[in-house]
């Protein structure tokens, strides 16, 4: 990791507009650089049909929260929402280290930012659904919950081709039963939950996301971060850096366990 790399992303982090995906928390807000430039194009990008996705193996919980722990993979996963300049920022400084993220993005930020759908997907990383409004979803009546879930994946379909595999709910690490089967209906098999918590979204400044994830961390982990947060980009490559002294890899979601 070099010292160039890691400088520029602490300060565009520090000085991004936040709009963040927290858990029932306010968003983090600063000033945007440059919102001309961050603001969706007119059109949306014409939908593509993406590579087909390898098998899951069957037996897997309905609910995931880890993947196998004898091997010495990991999923970053992310809530998507925020400033479009930070997420760039970010999946550019996974991929210079040859990691793959696991990003499950809500439906109104792809309305507002829909470049960013294939920019993920070209990257090599994975689109999923996180709702299209990032409300209480657990909370909701059916209709209501349903509405959340086939929103996002509409916009994840028109823009990508697909649903995407994976749906995370909003405001909650497990879905109840409802939306668990109601995601099943949209064409979810799985929910998709995490072991491990980077407690980002309570803005516990940089060293202190990077040491919830590496507490917990081990072979198999499936851990939750969020786009929004500045603390979260800054402690991105002191993440990294310590998967690797743990000889752990991060890969996507389906790469975990298949």
């Amino acid at each position: 990791m070099s010292m160039t790399r890691r400088t520029v992303l602490q300060v565009a982090a520090a000085g991004a507009l936040l709009t963040g995906c927290a858990d029932g928390r306010p968003s983090a807000a600063g000033a945007s650089p440059d919102p001309a430039a961050s603001k969706a194009p007119p059109e949306h990008p014409p939908a593509s049909v993406p590579p087909a996705l390898p098998p899951l193996p069957p037996g897997l919980p309905a609910q995931i929260e880890h993947g196998p722990r004898n091997r010495p993979q990991v999923a970053l996963t992310f809530h998507g929402r925020g400033e479009p300049a930070i997420a760039t920022a970010l999946l550019t400084e996974a991929e210079q280290a040859g990691a793959r993220l696991t990003v499950l993005a809500v439906g109104e930020w792809l309305d507002e930012y829909p470049q960013l759908a294939r920019r993920i997907l070209d990257g090599g990383h994975e689109l999923g659904n996180h709702t299209q409004t990032h409300g209480n979803i657990c909370a909701m009546g059916a209709a209501a919950a349903t509405a959340e879930i086939t929103g996002c994946a509409d916009r994840l379909r028109k823009l990508t081709g697909s649903p995407g595999r994976w749906f995370r709910p909003s405001q909650a690490r497990l879905a109840t039963p409802l939306v668990e089967r109601l995601a099943r209906q949209a064409g979810y098999e799985h929910v998709l939950a995490y072991d491990v918590d980077s407690l980002d979204f309570t803005e516990p400044g940089t060293g202190a996301v990077r040491a919830n994830v590496a507490k917990d961390v081990g072979p198999g982990s499936v851990v939750s971060l969020h786009f929004g947060y500045a603390g979260t980009i800054a402690a991105l490559p002191g993440i990294l850096d310590d998967l690797k002294r743990r000889g752990l890899r991060a890969v996507t979601t389906t790469e975990l366990l298949t």
